[in-house]
């Protein structure tokens, strides 16, 4: 009896921990479902500036940023919770492979996510560490951190490139270079050859696009980062609630063992009794 009670007791507490973490699979897909439109608007936006940046140095192509490597800093976007798998072992993975080629005093990091800092202090205590974002509308006051620190950074005579290192929204890896921006922009021209109408010098023109470039492919980066932590969450918690259901059937199933038992002793100690 004691031991079926036991059992009774585990399933209990299995239930329970069944129905918290089948409550945090439902909101990470909710989250995914509110950053899906946020990523496709933003994509818009990042599209559009790219036209008109392609436009602009087609036309004045000496004003177009070159591309330094000399000293370089890392934004690292991991996770503000946990629960999403490998997600910060795989990032962590990927930036060692990276700073082979930098040695520590040409190299800054910044690293968003607490779940990721106790990884990434093994590799540089010197980084600097910014909380995360755990859903949506954290995301603004994240990325005003992150602006705070990259504003020191460069009053600090600031690193030639800035590169960031996160998950897009399809899970992959990515590295992308923030600064200088239109890197890899092919320079088109859509309209003959009639160049853009400007009502500022174009050098200051060309310093109000980065900027616009820069702010919208931060919020794309952290919408793709935390709709990807979200969709593994999800993919992670529906494997743990397999096994919480594979671990209440066996209990189910000895318990049901236990009380047959128990109910086979009664019936001899009832038989028992009546000889």
């Amino acid at each position: 009896m004691t031991r079926r009670r036991d059992i009774e007791r585990q399933r209990h507490g299995l239930s329970e921990i069944r129905g918290i973490m089948n409550s945090m699979k439902t909101l990470a897909f909710m989250e995914t479902r509110k950053l899906s439109g946020f990523l496709n608007a933003q994509q818009t936006a990042i599209v559009h500036i790219e036209t008109v940046a392609a436009d602009f140095l087609y036309f004045h192509p000496h004003l177009i940023p070159h591309s330094a490597e000399e000293r370089v800093a890392f934004i690292i976007v991991g996770s503000e919770r946990g629960f999403c798998g490998d997600f910060n072992r795989r990032l962590e993975l990927s930036l060692v492979e990276l700073l082979r080629k930098y040695s520590g005093e040409n190299r800054e990091l910044i690293v968003l996510g607490r779940k990721l800092h106790p990884l990434i202090r093994q590799i540089d205590p010197s980084a600097e560490l910014l909380p995360g974002a755990g859903v949506l509308e954290e995301i603004p006051t994240q990325l005003d951190a992150l602006s705070a620190s990259l504003s020191r950074l460069y009053q600090a005579q600031g690193p030639d490139t800035l590169f960031c290192l996160f998950h897009d929204r399809s899970g992959e890896i990515r590295l992308s270079t923030l600064l200088p921006p239109f890197q890899q922009l092919k320079r088109t021209c859509d309209h003959g050859a009639i160049p853009p109408l400007l009502n500022q010098p174009p050098a200051e023109f060309l310093a109000g696009l980065s900027e616009h470039y820069l702010f919208a492919f931060l919020h794309w980066i952290l919408y793709s980062s935390l709709m990807a932590e979200n969709h593994q969450r999800v993919t992670h918690l529906e494997g743990a609630l397999r096994h919480l259901d594979n671990q209440s059937k066996r209990l189910a199933h000895l318990s049901n063992v236990l009380r047959q038992e128990e109910i086979i002793e009664e019936i001899e100690v009832i038989l028992l009794s009546v000889g």
